[in-house]
């Protein structure tokens, strides 16, 4: 993995990565000073550190990986898309007030499968476990969750949407944009969305979804003018790209259902309760 700074900040990302671990795996059954001691920390700081770190204690932060959180979750915090783009708060709703700017790759470079394209990558620590993040010149392409899947299948499953690109291991040219995209450094974020036309109408339907908020497969088809494309809209979503960032982790079934999600559903619960720990906070 990309070491990082290792000043105060630093080292309680990673403490903290770990808890989140230990809380996923374990659930509502460890306990405050179990969590606290497989930190090397008292229970009273560990729970100042989690608190100010994630925004909410790790007995709140539990009860949003159970799986009623995403019915909770529509029921409470769905907003249509047009309410949503016409408030402006696809922005406002960031994490770490996180400003994304983004530009698509052109149809007929798309229809190349990335030839004369360089995408530089590198593995990083990230709060939903190891990630693989890949980048252009222009922006980040792709970043991808290693926690369910061995390095060597998520490399595979990136490189494969754009498998005539040149790759290039080159972790520290996109370490600034990946430690303000989680968090860990203040920053613009610059997206190089790599997809086709109706995959980045998807994509793009995505961004206007707030932090802490959800919406389903049927709105984004409705949004982009396609109402019937409900299963198409759900291959796109599955298939993007730049996870986290384009929020694809958003989009729930009508019924509350988490649906699938491309790196897992633990991935999945972990970046919703992240989010919603952040805007309850």
């Amino acid at each position: 993995m990309q070491a990082m700074t290792e000043d105060t900040h630093g080292y309680h990302f990673h403490v903290m990565r770990r808890a989140l671990d230990v809380i996923d795996s374990s659930g509502p059954a460890v306990s405050l000073d179990d969590l606290a001691a497989q930190m090397n920390m008292s229970p009273a700081h560990f729970q100042r550190v989690f608190s100010r770190w994630v925004g909410v204690s790790p007995k709140r932060y539990q009860q949003y990986l159970t799986l009623g959180h995403a019915k909770a979750l529509l029921a409470e915090r769905f907003t249509t898309l047009e309410t949503a783009h016409a408030a402006g708060l696809s922005g406002g709703g960031r994490l770490h007030d996180l400003f994304l700017r983004w530009e698509a790759m052109s149809p007929g470079d798309f229809a190349r499968k990335g030839e004369g394209l360089i995408i530089f990558w590198g593995w990083f620590d990230s709060p939903f476990g190891p990630a693989l993040v890949m980048g252009t010149e222009k922006g980040l392409c792709g970043i991808g969750f290693g926690a369910e899947c061995t390095e060597a299948e998520a490399m595979q499953d990136l490189k494969s949407r754009w498998p005539n690109a040149t790759y290039i291991e080159q972790p520290e040219k996109l370490e600034p944009w990946v430690r303000a995209a989680f968090g860990q450094a203040d920053g613009d974020v610059p997206l190089f969305m790599i997809g086709a036309p109706f995959q980045i109408k998807v994509w793009e339907a995505l961004m206007q979804v707030p932090s802490g908020h959800v919406t389903t497969y049927s709105e984004i088809a409705e949004f982009i003018g396609h109402p019937k494309a409900v299963r198409a809209v759900g291959t796109a979503v599955g298939r993007n790209p730049i996870s986290y960032l384009i929020p694809c982790h958003r989009a729930l079934r009508k019924s509350g259902g988490l649906g699938g999600y491309h790196w897992g559903l633990p991935v999945k619960r972990s970046i919703l309760a992240w989010e919603s720990a952040r805007v309850e906070a």
